[in-house]
């Protein structure tokens, strides 16, 4: 499937990306010795890599996971923090980048990210899964943003969406207690869509979700996950739907997967959509 791309990768030293379907990247973090924590140099890779599959016209979808069967993403690298106290790091790599830990908790973006969560996601880790569009986690899977318990916040974007995703007072339990939900919970809680048969089969079963995703129009995907996200993050209900109306309405009216779709729907033939242009 890689042949497939019409545009180079960005490199990186903490991921490994690989194509599981068509048009669907899989992206690995690939810390598995540093449960799979971030240094601070990977928030920006991410970054490269979350913005290139933006722009790639052959990707539709894509899955984060972390390497090995304990953990999806321990957060930040503390060990390497504690060095900046001897060394401090280049001034870029204080901050996260704009679309935050990994690339992705404060990410924007336009095509949708799935979190295959293989263990456990703590901290920063916990605030990706928040922010990406849908979340497959496995039976041994937990999460929580333990911060509060070192002295710290979570600071990359997870408490309003914690609280938009299930409400004050189970957001304000997880971030102020600091004990971790098992997967059960989540599922429970609404922070997940499902939970994998068994450890194993959690990146199939994302791939899974992916394939059903990425069959559809790329121009309806597009503009579909805008609407939702608008809603999530918009007070206005109506406003959500105007902003949405009024940046991809004429754009996906004039684009040829409409007429594509219209086309292959009155011949009751399998549509053969093109790369998004929107």
């Amino acid at each position: 499937m890689a042949s497939d791309l019409q545009t180079k990768p960005p490199t990186s030293e903490s991921y490994i990306l690989t194509y599981p379907a068509p048009f669907v990247v899989l992206v690995t973090i690939n810390r598995e010795k540093q449960m799979n924590s971030i240094p601070s140099y990977a928030h920006w890779e991410a970054e490269s890599i979350f913005t290139w599959f933006d722009n790639e016209p052959n990707l539709r979808v894509a899955i984060i996971t972390g390497a090995g069967k304990k953990a999806f993403c321990a957060g930040q690298d503390l060990i390497e923090q504690a060095t900046f106290k001897v060394k401090p790091p280049p001034a870029p790599l204080r901050r996260h980048p704009s679309s935050g830990f990994a690339g992705l908790s404060r990410r924007v973006g336009k095509k949708p990210v799935i979190a295959a969560v293989n263990g456990f996601a703590l901290g920063g880790g916990f605030e990706i899964c928040l922010n990406c569009d849908m979340v497959v986690a496995a039976p041994n899977a937990s999460f929580g943003l333990p911060e509060a318990t070192v002295g710290l916040y979570a600071g990359a974007g997870g408490l309003p969406r914690i609280v938009r995703n299930c409400g004050l007072q189970i957001g304000s339990e997880i971030a102020m207690t600091g004990r971790r939900l098992t997967a059960q919970e989540a599922l429970g809680f609404h922070l997940i869509n499902k939970i994998s048969k068994t450890q194993d089969t959690v990146i199939d079963e994302a791939v899974d979700m992916a394939n059903k995703i990425a069959g559809l129009s790329p121009d309806a995907i597009i503009v579909t996950r805008h609407g939702l996200r608008e809603a999530w993050e918009t007070g206005s209900v109506e406003r959500a739907f105007q902003r949405t109306a009024d940046r991809y309405g004429q754009a996906l009216a004039e684009g040829p997967n409409m007429k594509i779709g219209l086309d292959a729907f009155a011949r009751k033939e399998k549509p053969r959509w093109v790369p998004s242009k929107i």
